[in-house]
């Protein structure tokens, strides 16, 4: 079976950008056209430090035409004319949210539950975020979503699935095969031991 999605990566930042290495590897990933979201997700940050870096980081995404959304905050995506927001369940609320951003995308972390994902449907979710699938040092895995609960929410839900948690090249075919339309990727990228960030994303096809 052939993956439909040439583009099925949902990157997400390091929880730090220290290093101006870290924009020369975020071209050259985003050049290899695997790429349709980045995501910027800093959580210990200073506002001004999160403006600027994501300044930085959207003229990359532009010139390799992918689109740039910014993690919790809504009015830093409107400051930073990025092309959305994604929202956790303790974040803003979506309608505020779309409030503040018009027609700008909007994604929702659904963990492993159907009824979330409905409710961030009907409220005009652009995609939804579902798992964790695997273990992950990203964060601490309190939710975990499996294979029956991805099927489901495909069949329930007429949005795009993010599926996320601790994916790499040994589990990301399994997850596409059974119709996930993006991977959130993210330590596999960036704190990968045995592969360069731009090696790492190669090996994903």
């Amino acid at each position: 079976m052939k993956i439909l999605n040439k583009k099925f990566v949902y990157l997400i930042s390091p929880n730090k950008i220290k290093h101006n290495s870290f924009f020369v590897n975020l071209n050259l990933i985003l050049k290899t056209n695997k790429v349709s979201f980045f995501q910027l997700r800093l959580k210990n940050e200073n506002l001004e430090k999160k403006i600027l870096i994501a300044k930085k980081i959207k003229k990359i995404c532009k010139k390799n035409k992918v689109k740039f959304i910014i993690n919790d905050d809504p009015y830093i995506a409107l400051k930073v004319n990025a092309d959305g927001c994604h929202l956790g369940q303790k974040d803003m609320n979506i309608k505020k949210a779309k409030k503040i951003l018009k027609n700008k995308y909007i994604g929702i972390t659904c963990h492993n539950s159907l009824r979330l994902a409905k409710i961030a449907s009907l409220n005009g979710a652009n995609y939804v975020a579902v798992g964790a699938f695997y273990k992950t040092k990203t964060k601490k895995v309190i939710h975990k979503a499996n294979i029956k609960v991805l099927k489901k929410i495909k069949k329930s839900v007429n949005l795009p699935v993010v599926a996320i948690g601790g994916i790499n090249e040994k589990n990301y075919k399994n997850l596409l095969l059974n119709k996930a339309d993006f991977l959130a990727i993210s330590s596999y990228i960036w704190n990968n031991k045995k592969f360069k960030p731009i090696q790492a994303i190669e090996i994903l096809k």
